[in-house]
């Protein structure tokens, strides 16, 4: 993913902030020679205060086929996207030019985290797993904890693996007209208020944000 300097974030408060609440992802694993990576769409928790760069938890069905490729090889990378938009040429144009010269464009936000897994295969260490994953999307509770042999969950621990994904690397990119001039970037904010269509709020968000607005 390229990462030009104005679409870079201007620490790691910024994607942190964002993972903490987009928590939908890809999570991309090396498939063998000549075949094409496994990629498995999932839910996941980020922790950004375990490591250096945080910790992701995960878990997939036992009989998932990217399991022996993942234990081949434990490198992995979760790309999240989201926030993305179409933002039409006229829009772009610039302030002493024609509207139909403008370039056509996306906005969106991406992290891609690059990860070393782990896989959790212990009951108790399934349950605690599952445990956090549950904390994140229900914080107001409403279910049973999970605990190795007891009811409700303890008997179906079986049927899944855990995964710790430690982060060793980010790339972050959050596009929002960062070298367009202000004249512009109102212009555009000013149409994704008109449009109003999906994401077009979270799009303006950023964009006004990362303006200073």
């Amino acid at each position: 993913m390229l990462v030009h300097p104005w679409d870079a974030p201007p620490d790691d408060a910024e994607w942190q902030r964002w993972l903490s609440v987009h928590d939908f992802g890809q999570l991309a694993v090396n498939g063998p020679p000549g075949e094409p990576p496994h990629v498995q769409p999932l839910h996941f928790a980020f922790d950004a205060g375990r490591g250096e760069y945080g910790e992701v938890v995960t878990h997939l069905a036992r009989p998932n086929p990217l399991w022996p490729a993942l234990e081949a090889d434990p490198v992995v990378l979760l790309s999240v996207v989201d926030d993305y938009v179409y933002v039409p040429g006229p829009w772009q144009a610039a302030p002493d030019g024609p509207p139909e010269h403008g370039v056509p464009t996306s906005f969106y936000a991406a992290v891609q985290l690059r990860c070393h897994a782990r896989v959790v295969d212990d009951p108790a260490g399934k349950a605690g797993l599952l445990n956090r994953q549950v904390g994140h999307f229900q914080p107001e509770g409403g279910s049973a904890r999970a605990a190795a042999g007891e009811a409700p969950y303890g008997r179906l621990l079986s049927g899944i693996r855990g995964l710790r994904l430690e982060v060793t690397g980010v790339r972050a990119k959050f596009k929002y007209a960062g070298k367009r001039p202000e004249e512009v970037r109102n212009r555009i904010a000013a149409e994704l208020t008109e449009r109003n269509g999906p994401r077009d709020d979270a799009a303006r968000e950023h964009l006004v944000r990362r303006s200073g607005g």
